[in-house]
């Protein structure tokens, strides 16, 4: 079986070291990369393609739900699982509307990192117990945005409008012509729009840019 393949960010080396030493003893895990801000993690991730990316939230630059948020639009199957010392509401929420499948606390006294990263890689939530009466309440108030056009999305619609071709668009946003590709006919589809001028359109008549 192959090693899971794991991106660290965060910007504090110690917590990176920290992180690796857990795993990297471990033949389950690979460490491929670390990062100290939201734009390295974008590059690493894109270059390293890992299986899993454990990411910080206080990161220079762009934030880290941000960064969570662009790694999976790029990368749809990969795996977030944020490790924080923070918690609120807002930033657990957040976090899930940004795609993360995991939302972790660093002064845990029983964290089992390789334990989570497995469970998450798995399909299953890794949660720390104080975030899970918050999620609980997303789950329950929270709707998927299935017609609604995500971030991305309208971020990519935005450029469409401007006239600029997919390469331009991928250049932009740091992501494929081949992922820009796929947001388009998704927003086609979302906005029963026959071609890209009439995305445009119906956009502006709807507000949406």
């Amino acid at each position: 079986m192959k090693p899971v393949r794991v991106l660290l960010v965060d910007d504090h080396k110690v917590v990176r070291q920290g992180l690796r030493s857990a795993l990297e003893p471990d033949p389950r895990f690979e460490v491929v990369g670390e990062a100290s801000s939201g734009e390295d993690a974008l590059r690493l991730a894109a270059e390293e393609n890992p299986d899993v990316v454990i990411l910080d939230l206080r990161l220079p630059g762009m934030g880290g739900a941000e960064t969570c948020r662009n790694i999976i639009q790029s990368n749809p199957d990969v795996v977030v699982l944020i490790l924080t010392a923070f918690i609120d509401r807002q930033l657990v929420d957040d976090c899930l509307r940004a795609g993360a499948r995991g939302y972790l606390l660093k002064d845990a006294e029983t964290l089992h990192l390789e334990e989570q990263v497995l469970a998450a890689v798995h399909g299953h939530a890794a949660l720390d117990p104080r975030a899970a009466g918050i999620v609980t309440d997303y789950l329950l108030h929270h709707k998927p945005p299935s017609e609604d056009l995500s971030l991305r999305e309208l971020e990519v619609l935005h450029l469409v409008s401007l006239d600029l071709t997919n390469r331009e668009i991928g250049a932009k946003l740091y992501i494929s012509e081949n992922t820009v590709k796929q947001h388009i006919k998704k927003i086609l589809a979302k906005l029963e729009a026959r071609n890209r001028v009439e995305a445009v359109h119906k956009a502006r008549e709807r507000n949406l840019l």
